[in-house]
């Protein structure tokens, strides 16, 4: 039972960050990046289909992706759900592929975006301590009903609690490393 809660929040907490990190991949820091595609599909033959399944990504200079679809008869359709995507970059379709230049970032969108940063991270964190809260009550429930004795619950409580501190202190050090790198583009 003291394993299992342990384990499950963990992995719960886990999932949090992991999701966190996710979420900065699709902010535009002012570097071309093939990540900030990802949430893009497109309909491939009455299938929605993410693009990176249809297309070759790359980003050949910092500052331009180039997405190159295996069929041809699809690029108009790329083109226009990167266009629905509001992502903030304009295609250039020549008929083979797709140029996406990506232009530097003005000092007034760098502080909208870390913004934008602070406001998931803290998302990120009260996910977090809802965790936390919903493992307190297990183990309440637990010591409660007998399965647990009250050491075990002390235990496990300052142990759930450094589990949180530490996920907490990862997402914070996520949120840095991205600031780092908006000032810095």
């Amino acid at each position: 039972m003291k394993e299992r809660i342990q384990k499950e929040t963990n992995e719960r907490m886990e999932k949090t960050v992991d999701n966190y990190k996710s979420e900065l991949t699709r902010i535009r820091t002012g570097k071309a990046t093939p990540s900030l595609l990802d949430g893009i599909v497109i309909d491939y033959y009455g299938t929605k289909t993410p693009l990176n399944q249809v297309a070759n990504i790359s980003t050949p200079e910092p500052r331009l992706i180039v997405v190159q679809p295996w069929d041809k008869t699809v690029i108009n359709g790329i083109e226009k759900e990167i266009q629905k995507a509001n992502i903030g970059l304009t295609p250039n379709n020549d008929g083979n592929i797709i140029r996406l230049a990506v232009p530097p970032l003005t000092e007034e969108r760098r502080k909208e975006i870390i913004k934008t940063l602070k406001q998931i991270a803290e998302e990120s964190r009260i996910a977090v301590r809802n965790i936390r809260r919903d493992a307190m009550d297990e183990l309440k429930t637990a010591k409660n009903n007998g399965d647990i004795p009250e050491d075990d619950e002390k235990r496990l409580e300052k142990k759930i609690q450094e589990l949180t501190d530490k996920h907490i202190e990862d997402i914070d050090k996520l949120l840095d490393k991205k600031e780092k790198e908006i000032m810095e583009s």
